[in-house]
Order: structure tokens, then C-alpha cells, then sequence
């Protein structure tokens, strides 16, 4: 009988071998955690579209911030849910508007935190876009401005990192002069470059109650078809200023995700977004699959794929196996 003069699998036999070998590497280092802020106090209102996922008021917002330091999870990422909507989304960069409110009492608390704030409108906005809208259409020059306050009110609340998720041309510039104009030179930006038109947002818009009120978003945000594409996003944001460069998805973008680690001398961020997140949750939930085994293939395929920091629903339940 002939044997190969390389056995591949004599590296496989027993846990300590597979560990020493191992080519990608997940650690609590990588995570990003999301939360969503709600007014008021004493709310954790469950998201039913995401099995352990809360809106929470700032005091409930605390707890769940100190659980997340506790496992040594280095940076959270707020959302924000608005008192009430106007057309122009003007909550978003007011200076007691919940995002600006969470990030003074949680840097406060917890200083060495990064603290990532999402900047956008969608939220805020009673027509759900993520930007100034006339008549049908997004108004891609006069959403820049309040693009650039939004972020210039969160760093003025003691945000470490902005991330602007609009997908408007020229936000990343608007907003890096600002912050720099306004003696904000060290705040970071974490640019959404290459965020997909994706069917795979649809529990977070419940998440978030940011669902567009007509059309959708197809004409801001990116087709799902193109790839080269992404990386010209990418170029622009770079040279406008970004710090780190974000792919969302993350699962049917893993091909991008390595085309922009390869093309770029930028951290790349992947976001494994509610939809990835959900899924698997609901499989789960019905015994078609074991959880925590896709969970952390999900996470570990995502940074084989080159991210560096990875945005996701899981990343507790992964610190915890992490840290076993």
C-alpha cells in the first residue's frame, strides 16, 4: 500500500496540535460590541426579531456595559433611539440626545472603554432615510453638514471613534474637517465603506425602529452584485480621512472583506450583522444546529476572511467561550 510522504492529519490528532498550528486566530481583542440606547429609565425592551438583544435605557445601559468590560471586550458601538423623529433627524446631534447622554455617563464610568458611536439619521428621521430627503430623494450634499455635527456632538460627549454608516459621498471629509476644526484630532473615524443594499439588516431595522417610511435605500447604499465597486469606496474613504475601513455584511462579503485587507494598509472592520446573527439564533432555537460550535465558525471564518475587528450581536457569548 502506498503512503504519502506527508500525512496532514498527523497534525490533527489531538487538541494541543491543532492549537499550536492554528493560522487564524480569534480573541476577545477583535470584538465590538452593539448596544441600543433608549430614552427613559428602567427600559429593557426585548427585540423580538433577536433572540438576547435589548433597547435600553442609559441606567440599564450601565449593567450591560459592565458586564462587557468585565469580559475584557475592548469597544461597544451605540445606536440610538430617539425621544421624537423631525424630518431633519435633529435629536441625533443634539447635546442631550440619548447617543450624546450614554457615551458621558458610560466613559465616565468606565474610562478606557472605546466607546463607537454610529453617526447617521435613519434613526432619527420621521421619513427613515439616512439623510436630508426632497420631494423622493436623498439629498446627498445637505445631509454632509448634519453629518458632521452628529459626529462633532458625539466627540464632544467623549466618543473615542465615529462611524459614519450613511453612505452619503464626502461624509468621511466632512466630518474628519470638523472633528479637526473643533480640536478633535485624536477622535478616530471608522468609515461604514463598503455597506450593501443587504435583505440581511432586517432585524436591526426593528432593532433600531429605522425602517424607511417609501422606497428603500438602493440608491445610497451599494449593490450587491459589485465588488469592484467596494474597493473604490473603500479609496475614497481612505483618502478622505477614514482611520479603519468597515465591510457589512460580513458572511455573503467575505470575498470583499479579503479583497480590501489585500488592497489596503487600513484595519478592516466586519460587521456580522443582525440578519447572520438571527439566523442562526432561530436554527438553533429549533435544534438544527449547535449554537455556540456556528457561532464561533461564523467569527473565525470572518477574520480567516482578514478583518481585524468584528462588530457583532455574539461577541459576550464568544468573550465567554473565549475566555473557557
Amino acid at each position: 500500500m502506498y503512503f504519502p510522504t506527508f500525512r496532514p492529519r498527523r497534525l490533527r490528532r489531538n487538541a494541543n496540535l491543532r492549537r499550536m498550528i492554528r493560522e487564524t486566530i480569534l480573541s476577545v481583542d477583535h470584538l465590538i460590541y452593539p448596544l441600543f440606547a433608549a430614552p427613559g429609565k428602567s427600559v429593557r425592551n426585548p427585540v423580538g426579531s433577536m433572540p438576547g438583544v435589548f433597547q435600553m435605557s442609559v441606567d440599564c445601559l450601565l449593567e450591560e456595559v459592565e458586564s462587557v468590560n468585565d469580559l475584557r471586550i475592548p469597544a461597544i458601538l451605540l445606536f440610538g433611539l430617539p425621544r421624537e423623529k423631525d424630518d431633519q433627524g435633529s435629536e441625533a446631534y443634539a447635546s442631550d440626545g440619548v447617543v450624546q447622554i450614554a457615551v458621558r455617563t458610560i466613559k465616565d464610568k468606565f474610562p478606557d472603554l472605546i466607546v463607537v458611536t454610529d453617526v447617521c439619521l435613519c434613526e432619527y428621521t420621521s421619513h427613515g432615510h439616512c439623510g436630508v430627503v426632497h420631494g423622493q430623494e436623498v439629498d446627498n450634499d445637505a445631509t454632509l453638514d448634519l453629518l458632521a455635527r452628529v459626529a462633532l456632538s458625539h466627540a464632544r460627549a467623549g466618543a473615542d471613534v465615529v462611524a459614519p454608516s450613511d453612505m452619503m459621498d464626502g461624509r468621511v471629509r466632512s466630518i474628519r474637517q470638523a472633528l479637526d476644526q473643533c480640536g478633535f484630532e485624536q477622535v478616530s473615524i471608522l468609515s461604514y465603506a463598503a455597506k450593501y443594499c443587504s435583505a440581511f439588516y432586517g432585524p436591526f431595522r426593528e432593532a433600531a425602529e429605522s425602517a424607511p417610511r417609501f422606497g428603500d435605500r438602493r440608491a445610497y447604499q451599494m449593490d450587491t452584485a459589485n465588488a469592484r465597486e467596494a474597493l473604490r469606496e473603500v479609496s475614497l474613504d481612505i483618502e478622505e480621512g477614514a482611520d479603519i475601513v468597515m465591510v457589512k455584511p460580513a458572511l455573503a462579503y467575505l470575498d470583499i472583506i479579503r479583497r480590501v485587507k489585500d488592497t489596503f494598509n487600513r484595519p478592516v472592520a466586519a460587521y456580522n450583522v443582525s440578519g447572520e446573527y438571527s439566523m442562526i439564533k432561530a436554527a438553533a432555537e429549533r435544534g438544527w444546529l449547535d449554537e455556540r460550535q456556528v457561532m464561533m465558525e461564523t467569527l473565525t471564518a470572518i477574520r480567516r476572511a482578514g478583518a481585524d475587528l468584528i462588530l457583532s450581536y455574539f461577541a459576550k457569548d464568544a468573550a465567554r467561550l473565549l475566555q473557557e
